[in-house]
């Protein structure tokens, strides 16, 4: 199955003075895309909110591949990876339209508990009951 995606342009005042995307919004286009995904599985905001939950990030890595200036438009993938635990992982890139790989995202994230601020025990069980389409989260 391949990755969820979604298309981002990159707009000029999200670049640096090198006309270069600046870093720091290479971390909004991943989290836009992760939660593009969890919406096209059927979670929302709202429905985590609601289950006294809300998912957390843990640790975020770029790779920074090839420059994106302003006006491209890239592809941002969105692939969770479950193992047992607290934690999962998610794992995303950012193609170019013509298939040049920008930057890699590695991140660690968990579901914390809203009341008790603490990590839930099974995260998989969490997005696997609020899910309309698990399937789209590997589950």
């Amino acid at each position: 199955m391949e990755p969820f995606s979604v298309r981002v342009t990159v707009r000029g005042y999200e670049t640096d003075t090198q006309g270069h995307l600046n870093q720091a919004v290479y971390l909004n286009y991943a989290e836009h895309a992760r939660w593009s995904m969890l919406q096209a599985a059927g979670i929302s905001q709202a429905g985590l909110v609601g289950q006294g939950v809300g998912p957390v990030a843990l640790e975020t890595t770029i790779s920074f591949r090839r420059e994106l200036l302003a006006g491209d438009e890239v592809d941002v993938t969105c692939a969770f990876e479950w193992g047992e635990g607290k934690t999962f992982r998610i794992r995303q890139e950012m193609r170019k339209t013509d298939g040049t790989l920008a930057a890699e995202i590695t991140a660690v994230g968990g579901i914390m508990n809203l009341t008790e601020r603490k990590l839930v025990a099974d995260p998989r069980a969490v997005f696997k009951e609020l899910a309309a389409d698990p399937d789209l989260l590997g589950l």
